[in-house]
């Protein structure tokens, strides 16, 4: 199985290595052609969530315009995926359509698989992507970080639910179906020996507002504190905070479709413990002096709200107050 994988981040190189790891052939595609030829050169370092260090052959490649207009039409190799593994906050209007000219470039189209936080990115892939190949959803609770352009540490287990987005148009033919089909269970059998617990959802929407709900709890407020998961709920007056947050946050994702979730909070307190050692991708990135999630997170909940009649003034004192903080 040839799979792609756009990013070279933790959770790209954590998919990455893992996939190859079980007999997959990984092409990593980055942002940099200095990161593309140190992967390619040396592979992927891994270290797995017992500890142990692997060494894993991947293929390397950078994605620009420039490098895809050098390429003759069908020099790309056949692909049987895609799998997206890009933050929101690289993924602009511009990089979805050159991942699109990417994906019309490989022979046979094959599908793209979204493995995001937030909401943001379908719209701006649907839009590009013209109904020209599948494009499918994935909710993942799998930590990794990234130590260095070609290693990654992994740093929780979860599992990974996936789900194909509506049809590409009323016309689509049943043999794609059927060749999408086909190429979803030998996606799901590697994901699965690679470890991730990969299913398929009926209920990937709610899902991925569920996954939305813990993010805008968390991710901001272990920025703000710089502290770790399990740091968070420990203070009084940190988990008040953290409760306000939440009580504000449900009723606007419940407004804009999320089924009821009776044990939210239980939930949000579940993750701060599974993953206590865990620092978030946010407070990663603030102490990177990278630019975060916050405004496909906290942002996009305040929106939600205000297109429903609805307030949401802690969300948006999260977005200010984390958006400051790449300020100092």
């Amino acid at each position: 199985m040839r799979i792609g994988i756009i990013g070279g981040g933790s959770i790209g190189l954590l998919f990455a290595s893992k996939l190859a790891a079980v007999g997959a052939e990984v092409t990593i595609w980055t942002r940099t052609e200095e990161q593309a030829f140190v992967i390619a050169a040396e592979g992927i370092r891994l270290w797995d969530a017992e500890g142990g260090e692997h060494t894993i052959v991947a293929g390397g490649e950078w994605l620009s315009r420039e490098r895809l207009a050098k390429m003759e039409a069908g020099r790309l190799e056949r692909a049987d995926w895609y799998l997206l593994a890009l933050k929101q906050t690289d993924l602009s209007k511009e990089t979805a359509e050159l991942i699109a000219e990417l994906i019309r470039r490989t022979p046979d189209r094959p599908p793209l698989l979204c493995i995001q936080n937030g909401t943001g990115h379908l719209g701006k892939l649907t839009a590009a992507s013209a109904g020209d190949f599948s494009i499918y959803n994935a909710v993942t609770s799998s930590g990794a970080k990234r130590e260095d352009m070609r290693s990654v540490r992994h740093t929780g287990q979860g599992s990974l639910f996936l789900a194909r987005t509506p049809e590409r148009s009323q016309g689509e033919r049943r043999a794609e179906r059927s060749e999408d089909d086909f190429r979803q269970k030998m996606l799901l059998n590697f994901l699965n020996r690679a470890g991730f617990d990969a299913s398929l959802s009926n209920d990937i929407h709610n899902r991925v507002f569920q996954k939305l709900l813990i993010n805008a709890v968390i991710n901001p407020l272990t920025a703000l504190y710089d502290m770790r998961n399990g740091e968070l709920p420990a203070h009084p007056a940190r988990r008040s905070l953290m409760k306000a947050l939440h009580d504000e946050t449900k009723p606007v994702l419940l407004a804009a479709g999320m089924k009821e979730w009776p044990d939210s909070w239980e939930s949000v307190l579940g993750v701060c413990e599974r993953t206590s050692c865990n620092v978030s991708s946010m407070l990663a990135d603030v102490r990177a002096g990278k630019g975060t999630e916050i405004d496909s997170i906290n942002g996009e909940i305040a929106r939600m709200a205000a297109a429903r009649g609805l307030s949401a003034p802690l969300n948006e004192s999260m977005l200010r107050l984390v958006e400051a903080l790449g300020k100092r």
